[in-house]
Parts: structure tokens; sequence; C-alpha cells
């Protein structure tokens, strides 16, 4: 019977393969249920449940990310590639390209790579369930842009196993608020540069006998006050930042939300964009979150070309 997770997976993962061979051709739905061996309706039917896509937005979707990275080739022109993928015409490719990636095709074809623009991640999350659907609440769409950073001092409290927030404020101890006691001191830094953060620290930053996750503060490169008692100081180099940032969310369901973005963030490819994660410039990096303005995480990044 046809019936289990894996059987199904199978079935997905057959008229994925057929929509990706044919991508620059026409494809019809009732193509993608003879590559699945299912019937057209329920061809349609497990594709939609399974992923959370239409086989055709499925497919526009895959275009889309396809025809960004012809674009970032520099090689032809945008109509040649509106017609490669199966678009009726300029104005037609214009409009699905700047409404899912929030640039304009020849924007995005000319002035490589893009600083500074809104993309909309849930255009290029293919991984969706029906059940991360149902769940998603508020968080279903983070925004990505990419900023620079200057050369920096970065002043932190390291933790001894922490791996995460949880685990950092059992070791240093809680603060005033919400927050931990390193995030109070790190709060009356006067010559911060930009509000404390939450930090994963790569390997190359940190030192023996100290964890992963540590809370800390950017002050400029020349900065020469005190440094606070039991806390170090790493000297950043300039780099590019990927932001990424949630929607707004209810505060009373706080770690539901921030799980979400954490969820779609990590399976994010930046080389669409044509960047790499390069995490020994920088530590990956949380903003406080607060519903209103969404859970906020950087990470540093480098264009594969340089």
């Amino acid at each position: 019977m046809r019936n289990g997770k894996s059987e199904a997976y199978a079935t997905i993962e057959r008229m994925k393969a057929y929509i990706a061979l044919h991508l620059q051709e026409p494809i019809t739905a009732s193509d993608v249920a003879k590559a699945a061996g299912y019937s057209q309706y329920h061809a349609a039917r497990i594709f939609k449940d399974e992923t959370g896509y239409s086989i055709f937005e499925y497919i526009r979707l895959e275009r889309l990310t396809a025809s960004a990275h012809a674009l970032r080739n520099g090689k032809n022109r945008v109509l040649d590639i509106a017609l490669d993928f199966v678009f009726d015409s300029h104005e037609g490719f214009t409009r699905a390209f700047s409404k899912g990636f929030g640039i304009s095709p020849k924007k995005y074809a000319t002035c490589p790579p893009p600083k500074g623009w809104l993309i909309p991640f849930y255009y290029l999350d293919r991984s969706k369930t029906k059940m991360e659907v149902l769940n998603m609440n508020q968080a279903a769409v983070i925004f990505t842009q990419i900023i620079e950073r200057p050369a920096r001092k970065l002043i932190l409290k390291r933790g001894v196993n922490a791996d995460d927030y949880f685990s950092y404020c059992e070791e240093v101890g809680c603060g005033k608020g919400d927050d931990s006691a390193a995030w109070d001191v790190l709060s009356e830094i006067k010559e911060a540069i930009y509000e404390p953060v939450g930090i994963w620290l790569p390997d190359n930053m940190r030192t023996a006998g100290t964890g992963v996750y540590a809370h800390g503060v950017e002050v400029s490169a020349q900065y020469a006050g005190q440094i606070p008692e039991g806390f170090d100081v790493i000297d950043l180099e300039p780099c590019k930042l990927l932001v990424f940032q949630g929607e707004p969310y209810d505060d009373k369901d706080f770690r539901t939300a921030i799980n979400l973005c954490m969820e779609r963030i990590n399976k994010f490819n930046p080389e669409v964009y044509g960047y790499k994660f390069a995490p020994e410039l920088a530590p990956k990096m949380q903003l406080k979150p607060w519903g209103w303005r969404g859970y906020i995480e950087m990470q540093p990044v480098a264009e594969i070309n340089q």
C-alpha cells in the first residue's frame, strides 16, 4: 500500500526531480502526476499535503530561484531569462520576481550583490510541511538584508558550558529583569555603538574551558574605556552581516515564535544571493527578542567571488 510516510516522501521526491529536470520546459500537472505514478488528482493532493504548495506554486518558486542564479551570472538579458524559465513576458516575470524577492530582476542583475533590500525568506523555503503550516502563527515570514559592520571591539562575559540563552543565565545568574546579570552590566556601557546581544562564538573566538553562548556588546575599535571585571574583549574585523528578522509575535508565545524563526534561518542558503556564511569573521548574534519587532538574528557572510 502506498500510504506510508516513506512512500509519500519518495513520491514527492520523484515529482520534485521531474520538475527540476524540466524547469526550462512547459510542465503540466499531468506530466508531474505521471512521474509520480499516480492520478493527476491524487498527485496534486499528496504534493499539497506534504509540501504546503500546489504543484504550480512550487514550479514557479523553483523557476524564480533558478532565474536568480542566472541573473547572478550577469550573462543574459532579463527577457532571455524570463523566456528561458517559461514566463510569458518580460512584464510577468518582473512582477513575479519583484513580489518574491523585493527587488526587480533588472536591478538585481545590474547591482549585485543586493545590499539592504528586504527578501521574503518564505519564497526560498521549500521545506514547509503541513504540520508547520498549522503551527506557524505570525512567525511565518522572515525578511533578510545585508548590512556592513566596521572594525570594532566586542566586550563579552563568557560562559562555561552554555550553548543557549537559558543555560547561560543559569551559569552567570539573573539580572534585575528577565535578562542575565551580564546583560545588566553591558547595558551600562555608554560607549556601546549597538545594543547588547546574545552571541554564539565560533571556535576561533572561544577560549579553553568556555562555552559557545555568551552575552556581549560592540564598542568602537578605538574604545579605551574600562572593561568590567570578569569580562573579555575580542577585536572584530570589518564584515558583512546577514540580518534575519521575523514578523511581530505575541510575547506570551515567544518561545514558539523564536524557535520557528530559528528553524527557518537554519535552512537558509545565502549562496542564492552570492554569499556564504563566514563564522570565522564574527559571532552569530541575536538581539533581545521583543514581540513588537520580531526575532532578529545576524550572521557574518562573505561574497563567494572574493
